[in-house]
């Protein structure tokens, strides 16, 4: 820091002239920086409009790592649905071994009480039916009920064997996708701790006048008529929207507490009974694509070119959405950033 103490005295011995103007040249220097900071910010320090411009990029890059995280999370869900069926499948075919070997080991119990078991049957009890049935060709002493029973239990067996390897396989998959979601999870956290970071720099009027503009919006309803929807599903699903005005972006969240930007758009067309994906970049592929000239209410209007940010189209120019951490579902203009695609479910 320049110090600004009067040096009254003579000059320093040994500063001759022409150093006399590098030192006066680098003073005036300084105070032109400081003249040219901004008003409240120390040399050096990012300006306020600085300071929120990076914000709204982590934002930005946050909502890109909460999709991730949210296409992650259905692939956990679908993962350990497809596991839980193999693992039941699993345990169904487990039962009928048990209940098959238990009726050899019944028919073994009854030619030992009356004599001795057959060598046949013997075999039948083995862990090895397929080395059973290939030797008993040569045996010629198997009845044909028994020759059934075995072959049952060979079926079964295999069954089995296949069950506990689909089950196997999709219990490794799903310890992947966990991995990944955690991953993903991290991320989003990481980009909103920064941005945090860079809002406690931020004058405390300057943050409430973020919060202020955030929590704005445009929150007048558009002139909007039931009919101005394409289908009555549509419609019911611009109504649920409305009905989210004000609740809190909450990443990961589809609702009915708090939503991100695809966790609304989907919960709405569920309470219409319409089944959309989780993410933003599956929605855009969840109906027809219809120009932004022809967009109606319930259309949901794709952002960004990797399809990272999604709203619903409710006429008269506007959209409804959940914007990004701070602030809540509100309406924006249609046109707040660049438009990848409109869709209609």
């Amino acid at each position: 820091m320049v110090s600004h103490r009067s040096h009254r005295g003579s000059p320093q011995p040994g500063l001759g002239r022409g150093a006399r103007v590098t030192v006066l040249s680098a003073a005036a220097g300084a105070a032109a920086a400081m003249t040219a900071a901004p008003v409240g910010a120390e040399p050096g320090e990012p300006s306020t409009a600085t300071l929120n411009a990076r914000v709204d990029r982590l934002y930005e890059q946050a909502e890109r790592a909460t999709e991730k995280y949210n296409a992650a999370a259905e692939r956990v869900a679908r993962l350990r649905g497809q596991a839980e069926r193999a693992q039941d499948r699993t345990a169904r075919g487990q039962s009928e071994v048990n209940r098959m070997r238990e009726a050899l080991a019944s028919m073994a119990g009854a030619q030992y009480r009356s004599g001795g078991v057959d060598p046949t049957l013997a075999l039948m009890l083995s862990e090895d039916p397929d080395n059973y049935l290939n030797k008993a060709a040569a045996l010629d002493r198997i009845s044909s009920r028994q020759s059934g029973k075995l072959r049952e239990l060979q079926r079964a067996q295999r069954f089995l064997g296949q069950e506990r390897t689909e089950a196997a396989q999709k219990l490794v998959q799903l310890e992947e996708q966990r991995k990944e979601l955690k991953k993903h999870k991290k991320s989003v956290q990481r980009k909103l701790r920064a941005a945090q970071r860079l809002l406690n720099q931020l004058a405390p009027e300057e943050r409430e006048e973020r919060q202020r503009a955030s929590r704005q919006g445009d929150r007048s309803a558009p002139e909007l008529a039931g009919t101005g929807a394409p289908s009555a599903r549509a419609a019911v699903a611009v109504g649920a929207a409305q009905r989210a005005l004000g609740s809190p972006y909450a990443w990961g969240q589809a609702g009915p507490h708090g939503f991100d930007c695809s966790g609304l758009t989907q919960w709405a067309y569920q309470r219409a009974g319409v089944s959309l994906p989780r993410t933003s970049q599956a929605q855009a592929y969840a109906g027809q694509r219809v120009p932004m000239s022809q967009a109606r209410p319930g259309d949901l209007v794709v952002y960004r070119g990797d399809a990272s940010h999604i709203a619903m189209y409710v006429g008269n120019g506007r959209v409804i959405h959940s914007p990004y951490p701070g602030a809540r579902v509100r309406y924006d203009p249609v046109n707040m950033m660049p438009v990848n695609t409109v869709t209609r479910p």
